[in-house]
């Protein structure tokens, strides 16, 4: 008896869960939200058909039958947004009036859609206060005293919303265009960091690791007076191998232009010390900058009989060794004076 009773309690379940889909599916007549949901699917679906300014035009009717329809269900079911007199219908709304508005050829949803979404949401919300009366009856008025103060409070705050939203799509394209700045440390200003700190300049690091095997082309294996006197102008030829990689390794970044190339020279009791520095001209919380250092060390050999043997000078052939560090952690301070 029990297992009937269950039965019957559990079709009277289906049955209801039909009843309220069937509700939200029939219009209960023409004029209804219903109505304009399925005209902006027809709409949809014609103008994939079509093309030229004959779909435009029937995506545009798509649009708007699909915001009034949206509008009209939501407004007759309102729930609002905790601590705010904002009602999710007219989130939903505003979302789709700024996806409307802003909608490109490419995407649908674009920065300027999530931007100015608060803000179209709360004007929505706000519209129906500017009027009084019914459907077909509507008398425009001045809002109540009391709903003013509401008013102007959730337009503010939403723009309030929408600056913030907007700042963040610019700090996330200067991180694009601008990696070496992830390095700094912000958190003495009012940006927050959410992504993980990089340890190293990638940027500051490929300068100098493309940089190397350029350099190393140029004196590597070559006499010691040619190398000598490739050091005499060696500020000027790395400066120019230097800006040579930097147009070709960050040509899709922005921040290429901050960046530059110097070199330091230092004598050895049996050749020479080169410090290549990859250095960030660009903003920074100090003011001061930073720099990236890649040591490398030039020592004259003698070549005799197809071999190498390092200290001795005797020989006529005696040409340089190149020999490179890996490049060092950023130093967070002007580079040193040239020498």
């Amino acid at each position: 008896m029990q297992l009937i009773k269950d039965a019957f309690g559990l079709f009277n379940l289906f049955g209801d869960v039909y009843e309220r889909i069937r509700k939200i599916l029939i219009p209960p007549k023409a004029y209804s939200w219903q109505t304009l949901i399925y005209l902006s699917i027809f709409s949809l679906l014609m103008s994939s058909l079509s093309s030229g300014f004959v779909r435009d035009i029937i995506a545009f009717c798509g649009w708007l039958f699909l915001i009034a329809g949206t509008a009209w269900y939501t407004t007759d079911n309102p729930l609002l947004i905790p601590g705010t007199n904002m009602p999710v219908g007219a989130l939903i709304t505003g979302f789709l009036v700024s996806a409307f508005a802003f909608r490109q050829q490419e995407n649908v949803i674009t920065t300027n859609t999530i931007v100015f979404w608060p803000t179209i949401s709360a004007l929505i919300t706000a519209i129906p206060e500017f009027f009084e009366g019914t459907g077909t009856d509507v008398n425009p008025q001045i809002p109540k005293l009391e709903d003013r103060q509401k008013i102007i409070i959730l337009i503010a705050s939403s723009m309030v919303l929408s600056c913030c939203l907007q700042f963040t799509f610019v700090v996330n394209k200067w991180y694009q265009e601008y990696p070496s700045l992830r390095l700094d440390n912000f958190q003495r200003t009012f940006v927050v960091k959410i992504a993980p700190l990089t340890k190293v300049s990638q940027n500051g690091a490929i300068i100098l690791d493309k940089l190397e095997p350029r350099i190393e082309q140029q004196i590597a294996e070559r006499p010691w007076s040619e190398v000598e006197q490739w050091l005499l102008e060696a500020r000027q030829r790395v400066g120019n191998l230097g800006r040579q990689v930097i147009e070709v390794n960050l040509r899709e970044y922005e921040e290429r232009s901050l960046w530059r190339v110097e070199p330091r020279i230092y004598n050895l009791k049996s050749g020479y010390k080169l410090d290549l520095l990859s250095i960030w001209n660009g903003p920074s919380s100090a003011g001061r900058g930073y720099y990236l250092r890649k040591t490398c060390r030039i020592e004259p050999i003698a070549k005799s009989n197809n071999t190498f043997v390092r200290g001795r000078t005797d020989d006529k052939s005696v040409i340089a060794e190149f020999d490179c560090d890996p490049v060092s952690k950023p130093i967070l301070e002007p580079p040193p004076a040239p020498q």
